[in-house]
């Protein structure tokens, strides 16, 4: 029986273990799942919104066992509490949405038509969430997804090994049936048989590219509708306006946080040039304050990227830029708990420019690189020069200005004063190779559901 692993990046040591799921059994749940979702979905939209909210509060009480999990299994320091404050504000948020953007569009109510739009669950909704936020990543369709009356399937990355157990742990106790809401343990080659079997109505999978390009594979002919959120290489523009001390705090800590493990994190920064010296001295001094060590430390701010192989990657790009020019300006030496493997000091590099893998590929890690820049136009083609688009930041004090070149910049969000973040209210997608679909929102709501159309005639003459 072929067993999936979680390696902490604590010690290197398997943190736990599950056995993968044959095709068989796989299949089972599945079919589970498809037989209680007419049941779920003719319950009243008011108690599956409730039973889902007291899912969120279970999760809640169980912290004590949820926040040191997560710094064993992926790294972050337990000194952050965990996910909780996304997970509830984007598992509220829908809630309280989920009746008006669930509601029938009616185009006409009259003694001779009935005619309307109504939203109906696509049925079982497939999550594959990924290791680096594996609870708020997969709250953001788990909830609308049930909302909705649909069923959900969840798979999450073998290194958040026990993330699946303990939400859906969490969802049954609440109440939420067992085969309404299922964790599964599968392997690429069943998580694929099963795709293109046409088993889900609706597939999300939060990931990498060339994962995202796998479930596309997998899912080519079965008409299965997939919403793909892939990789990142978010860019920050501060302009000769800008408030530079928040600057400096905001793209700083959204380059660095969780390792720089995030997928809207940001990897590259461009800096108009009358303020360029001074943000990148502010920027050296902020990251040099971090304490890198034992995530299970309550001291510890920064603690091991998630994979040694992912730290790897990180080296390999700061390496290529200097030897093409690029300066490295956080000194080692501050940071002697870098061991070459998962624990990797966090970096800032300049003299780099789109030459160079670091500024054009995802970096996933806690580095980033500043460039000059002269103009708004110069910034603009730079920002766009990049396969991926999910946020861009802009940093002004001029909100015109930012909404006028956010309408030329090829990304899902534009924020202005801000990064790194999520606002449950808007729908969270990307362009180009970031991926398609849209999670959260009403537009999220719509996502997970398919419309259906009414055209009700009362007479006949």
């Amino acid at each position: 029986m072929a067993m999936i692993q979680c390696i902490s990046p604590v010690d290197g040591s398997v943190y736990a273990e599950r056995p993968a799921l044959s095709l068989d059994a796989a299949k089972d749940a599945v079919l589970r799942a498809r037989k209680a979702q007419k049941g779920w979905a003719k319950r009243p939209l008011e108690e599956r919104v409730r039973l889902v909210l007291k899912g969120v509060a279970r999760l809640n009480e169980m912290s004590d066992t949820v926040v040191p999990e997560l710094a064993w299994q992926m790294g972050r320091p337990v000194k952050y509490g965990g996910e909780y404050k996304g997970f509830n504000e984007r598992s509220n948020y829908v809630a309280s949405i989920a009746a008006d953007a669930l509601a029938p569009l009616v185009v006409e109510e009259s003694e001779r038509f009935e005619r309307r739009i109504e939203r109906e669950p696509h049925g079982v909704v497939f999550v594959v969430a990924p290791w680096n936020y594996p609870y708020m990543t997969a709250i953001n369709t788990i909830a609308p997804a049930l909302m909705a009356g649909n069923t959900v399937v969840l798979k999450h990355a073998s290194q958040t090994l026990l993330v699946g157990e303990r939400l859906v742990q969490a969802f049954v106790e609440a109440g939420v049936p067992e085969d309404v809401f299922q964790n599964v343990f599968l392997d690429h080659e069943t998580t694929s048989a099963l795709i293109a079997a046409g088993s889900f109505n609706f597939v999300n999978f939060t990931g990498s590219v060339e994962g995202g390009r796998s479930m596309e594979r997998a899912a080519a002919g079965t008409f299965t509708g997939l919403g793909l959120e892939l990789g990142g290489k978010d860019p920050g523009y501060v302009m000769e306006d800008a408030d530079l001390e928040a600057a400096v705090d905001t793209l700083m800590d959204g380059a660095t946080y969780n390792s720089g493990q995030c997928c809207c994190g940001i990897e590259r920064v461009y800096v108009h040039e009358s303020l360029y010296d001074a943000f990148v001295e502010k920027s050296v001094a902020w990251v040099s304050n971090y304490k890198l060590g034992n995530p299970l430390d309550p001291e510890t701010s920064l603690g091991p990227m998630a994979n040694k192989r992912f730290a790897k990657v990180v080296r390999e790009q700061i390496a290529d830029a200097v030897s093409k020019g690029a300066k490295a300006l956080v000194d080692p030496k501050l940071f002697p708990q870098d061991d070459g493997g998962a624990y990797l000091a966090p970096q800032i590099l300049v003299d780099v420019d789109h030459s160079m893998a670091f500024m054009r590929e995802e970096t996933f890690g806690p580095a980033v690189g500043i460039m000059k820049v002269k103009s708004d136009e110069e910034a603009l083609a730079l920002m766009n020069d990049s396969r991926y688009g999910l946020t861009a930041s802009l940093w002004t004090r001029d909100a015109e200005r930012a909404a006028r070149l956010g309408r030329e910049i090829e990304t899902g969000t534009v924020f202005m004063n801000r990064a790194d973040y999520l606002d449950p209210a808007l729908c969270w997608t990307g362009v180009k190779e970031t991926g398609r679909g849209g999670s959260l929102s009403i537009i999220g709501f719509q996502n997970l559901t398919r419309p259906k159309s009414y055209h009700l005639k009362k007479v006949t003459a």
